[in-house]
């Protein structure tokens, strides 16, 4: 999502670090590039004046502008100050003493709030036993989307049958959900394509009978500074205690994502990075910060290969890394892990300087591309797999028509493979694997 951005704030600061001496026309400079990035990517006016006022204030100061590294010390400073606007820390949902207890899902039209409820669900089934009910009587098939994804991850669905008052369904499914012992209830309301009276007076009534613990605000963040407009309504008249981002693994801006807590004055919670079922994550904003600066994530990017790779599968790839034996056998081990993980694109997005790399950045496969490079290695005999340099013309045609594909698909697999190889060999011979490898083994 903020690729744009951080590659403009990537120039704006490699001209900084350039310069031996700031003064302070040249932060001045740089301020008004940055300002302009901001507001190219969506970012509130408001919130970028303020952004920059503050950063100017912190930045020309005696200390920065005559330190050793006054370019460093301009990015950190940027660096704080967006992690500052994100809400400095994250920020997680209170369930209070009460058992179950109940939390509303509040959005418009088309953002998400169903899928979002069954990946929330997922979530915190880890830890409560979560029961979700739809209160969504105007959408044809809404409460049987919500059975479905319910099912998919063996949560507890209430089922309305005949009734179609939410007030009713929510205070029911509220009833039934403690008989039988749930933690948390998920309550998945309504939305209109546009905030109108109807809506907000449902809603009131669903809060007011049901108490919930916590009010999420599902925002797209697709709609850019309208979901925080949004947001911001939705606040005023039913109150909020959270945002649930959703699309942040698409093209957009990233504005909205950046302007949700100064303007609304409350937190993102979570962030939808994918359409699967377990693409729901704790939103971190000096995570997110590292990344809009390049500075990658590593911490995100080891909890997701914990929670997805084989230990063994780990274990022999730290091994064959540490011996320079990258073989195919072990590359296409690791686009089998690769695949549960989610878009490579976003995973190499992680990795400090990865992103930069040619090799990487021509290499980002959606999941169709993965499935056919993993049937031409899988075309390929073991000998073939364990040592590359034998597969001459000949066999590459052979192998090409093992697995439907063309030489030409073969020639690209082997070239980025050989690139990729050498990229491992030159970071393990500097020694700056070892450490990653013990938690991510790519």
């Amino acid at each position: 999502m903020f690729e744009s951005l951080a590659e403009k704030l990537e120039g704006i600061f490699k001209k900084l670090k350039g310069r031996g001496i700031l003064d302070e026309e040249s932060v001045n400079v740089a301020l008004k590039e940055i300002r302009m990035a901001l507001l190219e990517a969506d970012v509130n006016f408001k919130v970028v004046k303020d952004f920059i006022e503050d950063v100017r204030g912190r930045a020309v100061g005696k200390d920065v502008l005559e330190s050793i590294t006054p370019g460093q010390q301009v990015v950190k400073i940027v660096h704080d100050r967006l992690v500052e606007l994100m809400g400095s820390q994250s920020a997680h949902i209170k369930f209070g003493s009460r058992i179950p207890a109940p939390i509303m899902l509040i959005g418009l039209q088309g953002c998400g709030k169903t899928t979002t409820a069954a990946k929330l669900a997922r979530l915190l089934a880890k830890e409560k036993r979560v029961y979700l009910v739809s209160a969504d009587v105007y959408r044809p098939a809404a409460m049987e989307q919500l059975a479905v994804l319910g099912r998919q991850i063996s949560a507890g669905v209430y089922n309305a049958g005949d009734l179609r008052d939410p007030v009713r369904i929510c205070v029911q499914a509220m009833e039934q959900a403690k008989k039988e012992g749930y933690e948390v209830v998920l309550i998945d309301t309504a939305g209109r394509l546009h905030i109108d009276e109807p809506l907000m007076d449902e809603l009131k009534r669903i809060k007011e009978k049901v108490n919930p613990a916590e009010i999420l605000y599902v925002a797209d963040a697709m709609t850019g500074q309208d979901a925080v407009n949004v947001g911001a309504r939705f606040n005023e008249q039913i109150g909020i205690d959270g945002v649930i981002m959703t699309k942040m693994d698409g093209d957009a801006r990233g504005g909205a994502a950046l302007s949700l807590k100064a303007v609304v004055g409350k937190p993102i919670k979570f962030v939808g990075v994918g359409e699967k079922i377990d693409t729901l994550e704790v939103f971190h904003p000096e995570r997110m910060a590292n990344r809009i600066l390049g500075m990658g994530d590593i911490l995100s990017l080891v909890e997701k290969a914990q929670a997805t790779i084989d230990e063994k599968t780990a274990r022999q790839m730290q091994e064959s890394l540490r011996k320079n034996e990258f073989t195919l056998e072990d590359f296409r081990n690791q686009l089998k892990q690769i695949k549960k993980m989610g878009s490579l694109k976003d995973m190499i997005g992680m990795i400090p300087g990865m992103g930069k790399l040619k090799a990487l950045k021509e290499m980002q496969p959606d999941e169709k591309e993965l499935v056919k490079i993993t049937a031409i290695i899988d075309s390929m005999t073991r000998k073939e797999r364990n040592n590359y340099l034998i597969i001459d013309g000949r066999r590459r045609k052979r192998i090409a028509l093992g697995s439907g594909t063309t030489v030409q698909d073969v020639n690209r697999l082997l070239k980025n493979y050989i690139e990729i190889r050498k990229m491992m060999k030159k970071i393990n011979s500097k020694g700056g694997v070892k450490s990653f490898m013990r938690n991510f083994p790519f």
